[in-house]
């Protein structure tokens, strides 16, 4: 019953079914009255042959013999009769088995089909939702963000304007609502005077249209909008977004601060509290061919090392690592710390050599400028002249050409140069592009973008370093804005977690705990009494009410809430 209700309030509702109905209704009153004038005529010509029926006999003749079924009880003798009752049968297959079962089924049956479809996907979230991530497409960021929101146990749900896509998104279990996106009554519907957070992650131009939908009837809800281009950001943050994140333009930004480019020194990644979480490539420097112990940063710095990065692998650290150029610490520390490391390296790893950047478009392009706002030199290499036009002007040399020439590429200095930056969309080139610069020059740093997380494992074994999404980058930083932290990109699914002691490691030390060994999360700090603490040993222990520090990726963290935490 409650279906029935509900297809009836949309026939009611939906234009389109109106409209359908007339027809069809129209349809039937012809169909009607065509039986009428059959019956009549039906007892003309039977009183012509002397016969004498009933009008219900006349309908009960004309039904059947338009229907085909013809029992044969009342038969015409005439010719006038009997070509009759040829006209009644071929007008009743016409009208009764060819036209009526077409109008029922485009005017009525469709239309219920279409009204179940609809009605299979929500419109609304169910009663009582609050604190709950409302999300405007089911984009690439929004897939990496929902991971980390069932993670974080937040409630979540996609609105989608497109029904085949709604549908296609329900079938796949994602909690989806249909609706117009410039519709009040669809926010409404997802209550969102009660949401934690709205993500508008349409184009520049919609995203505008929803941003000024939504202030209209929540006024207080915090809106984070996705900038395809930068010069779109003023428009949405006075339309009334409280952040607008240009992620193409800071994944640039990011992969530049991963290149080795003139002196040795430390690139901050992160901040927890007031301490800053640090890259240190050791290329070059006389920390190569030392284990982590010999090395003394903790001793002459008062930084701690969290963890070591080994073409793409995040390790946790033991002490008696022996460290190599491709080597890559990750280092803990306040600013002060980390400039008196920065001033020991001054003098190491200098390479005069322009950075290579191979793909200028809107990721290469911000990376491109990053780098030549610090004073790095970079050359470009691009197909597209027009593209090379644009970027020239934070760039050394343009090469226009296949990055797949040896040539061309030798020209543009991949022998010589420190780092490869590549920054194409397409993340089949860019493995292949990695392979090939690898095999050029084996002491290159080679920093790439990528775009499907299940390259990132190939792209490693190519030769890339280090490797960032643009999808990574957006979810970290919509996360970081709802949870009131500072954005922490450490690498392709490294992540920052912060969580509460389990009852089950209290007043254990780090060695007793084997968080490490048994999850391979790298224990970075802890925190008791608003104390944070980052000079660790295996002897420190873990109190009740504590936070510990983690970095890792989401599947170590699962593993802890596993075998730690009784979580599945």
């Amino acid at each position: 019953m409650k279906f029935v209700g509900s297809q009836l309030a949309y026939y009611l509702s939906d234009r389109e079914f109106k409209r359908n109905s007339k027809v069809l209704l129209k349809y039937l009153a012809l169909l009607g009255i065509v039986v009428i004038i059959y019956s009549i005529l039906f007892h003309f010509i039977m009183e012509v042959e002397g016969q004498n029926h009933s009008w219900i006999t006349g309908f009960y003749w004309t039904l059947t013999v338009m229907s085909t079924l013809g029992f044969g009880d009342i038969t015409f003798e005439s010719d006038i009769g009997r070509a009759f009752s040829i006209l009644v049968l071929l007008s009743g297959i016409v009208m009764l088995l060819i036209v009526l079962p077409f109008a029922f089924i485009r005017h009525f049956y469709v239309p219920l089909l279409e009204s179940k479809k609809k009605n299979k996907v929500p419109r609304q979230v169910p009663p009582g939702t609050k604190d709950h991530v409302l999300i405007c497409s089911y984009d690439v960021i929004a897939r990496d963000l929902m991971e980390r929101l069932k993670q974080e146990n937040t409630p979540y749900y996609v609105i989608e304007n497109d029904l085949e896509k709604a549908l296609e998104n329900h079938d796949d279990h994602i909690p989806e609502l249909f609706g117009e996106l410039d519709n009040e009554e669809t926010f409404i519907r997802a209550n969102i005077k009660d949401a934690k957070l709205v993500l508008v992650n349409r184009d520049d131009i919609v995203n505008t249209k929803i941003i000024l939908t939504i202030r209209d009837i929540a006024p207080n809800v915090p809106i984070v909008a996705i900038a395809t281009d930068v010069e779109s950001i003023d428009v949405q943050q006075l339309s009334g977004a409280d952040h607008v994140l240009p992620v193409r333009k800071w994944l640039g930004e990011q992969l530049a601060n991963r290149v080795n480019a003139q002196h040795a020194k430390s690139h901050p990644i992160g901040q927890y509290e007031d301490l800053l979480i640090a890259e240190l490539p050791i290329h070059n420097t006389p920390l190569v061919s030392k284990t982590i112990k010999e090395a003394g940063l903790r001793q002459k710095f008062g930084v701690s090392i969290v963890g070591i990065w080994r073409r793409g692998i995040l390790q946790s650290i033991a002490g008696d690592e022996k460290l190599t150029h491709d080597s890559v610490l990750v280092i803990i520390g306040n600013k002060k710390q980390l400039d008196s490391v920065d001033e020991l390296f001054l003098d190491y790893n200098v390479n005069p050599n322009p950075v290579l950047l191979i793909g200028g478009g809107r990721v290469g392009s911000a990376a491109a400028e990053s780098l030549h706002e610090n004073g790095v030199l970079v050359n470009v290499v691009d197909k597209d002249p027009e593209v090379c036009k644009k970027v020239s002007p934070f760039c050394n040399q343009v090469f226009t050409g296949d990055a797949s020439d040896y040539e061309l590429l030798t020209k543009a200095g991949i022998l010589e140069a420190p780092s490869v930056l590549l920054s194409t969309h397409d993340d089949t080139i860019n493995i292949y592009l990695a392979s090939y610069c690898r095999q050029l020059n084996k002491k290159l740093r080679i920093v790439s973008r990528i775009s499907e997380a299940r390259n990132i494992d190939i792209i490693h074994k190519a030769g890339a370093n280090f490797v960032l999404s643009y999808s990574t980058l957006g979810s970290e930083a919509v996360l970081s804005i709802s949870k009131g932290q500072e954005l922490t990109v450490l690498g392709e699914g490294i992540n920052l977690f912060i969580i509460p002691t389990p009852p089950s490691l209290e007043g254990k030390s780090l060695a007793e705990s084997g968080i490490g060994a048994k999850t391979g999360l790298s224990v970075i700090a802890i925190k008791e009494n608003s104390k944070v603490v980052t000079l660790l040993s295996a002897n420190t222990l873990l109190p009740k009410g504590a936070e510990i520090v983690m970095l890792g990726n989401i599947e170590m963290r699962n593993e802890f809430n596993k075998m730690y935490a009784g979580l599945v």
